[in-house]
């Protein structure tokens, strides 16, 4: 990817610099005996000792290259800037299998400017992938510009989703699963929203859908998804939200959407 905007490239080159470097860390740091430092909104939501390491690794080396951009960190390292440009970061999507040493787990950093993602890196290091986009620049995996598939007909989609760690929020979700499964191919969850984003850019999946998400579990994902030729939103006429966050290829994002809606996915 060549990016002529100079502020752009100096985002792209930060994003990609940090996602690396804690990337490794998280690969190369995870203790055999890995820990548990607190929790979150249940005991099955775990936040590690490295999570909590990685996050300081990426706003510290984000600081000192531009200490006048916001952060918003997903465990608490937040804080507002002065240059109009913002950062959002999750340091370790996928904290669950990252604990059980699953491979699905990345890196994700945005950045953001004028109510728009600019920027978007996801680093999936046990995948050995780094996906990155610009904003109206296409998306990529390391040098390969990234497309979606072909769309199917929903009924041959094959659709990811995740699931809350609150109970009863995980037992709606699993009835709206319930009744999707026969509408399409097949389901699968890989417990990282910005890796499932990224396969729906790279074509290894159709679609994905969740409830609950938080700014730093969408926002460099979207971008990747959106620059490869996928559609993105919430509810009908919405954005991607906490309340929902769809994406899928043109042909399977709208009749998803549509279903989602009348199986009442937003809302307990």
């Amino acid at each position: 990817m060549t990016v002529t905007d100079p502020l752009t490239s100096e985002l792209l080159s930060l994003a990609l610099e940090a996602a690396g470097r804690a990337g490794a860390l998280l690969r190369d740091g995870r203790p055999a005996d890995l820990g548990v430092a607190a929790t979150k909104s249940s005991p099955i939501d775990v936040v590690t000792e490295m999570d909590i390491a990685a996050e300081k690794l990426i706003t510290g080396f984000l600081a000192e290259h531009r200490p006048a951009d916001g952060i918003l960190g997903e465990e608490g390292g937040s804080t507002e800037g002065s240059s109009g440009i913002r950062w959002v970061v999750d340091p370790l999507d996928g904290t669950v299998n990252y604990l059980y040493g699953l491979p699905t787990w990345a890196v994700s950093i945005a950045a953001e400017g004028d109510g728009e993602t600019l920027v978007g890196v996801v680093a999936a290091p046990m995948r050995g992938e780094t996906y990155h986009a610009v904003l109206g620049g296409g998306a990529y995996l390391g040098d390969r510009r990234l497309r979606t598939r072909p769309a199917p007909p929903l009924d041959q989609a094959l659709v990811s989703t995740g699931f809350n760690y609150v109970h009863s929020v995980r037992s709606h979700q699993a009835d709206v699963a319930q009744r999707l499964i026969p509408r399409v191919r097949d389901i699968r969850r890989g417990g990282s929203a910005a890796v499932d984003l990224c396969d729906v850019a790279a074509g290894r999946l159709d679609a994905y859908y969740e409830r609950g998400l938080s700014a730093w579990d969408l926002a460099a994902g979207d971008l990747i998804a959106r620059e490869a030729g996928a559609l993105t939103g919430g509810r009908p006429g919405e954005r991607p939200s906490r309340e929902l966050a769809i994406a899928g290829t043109p042909g399977v994002f709208e009749p998803l959407q549509a279903l989602l809606e009348e199986f009442g996915a937003w809302h307990d």
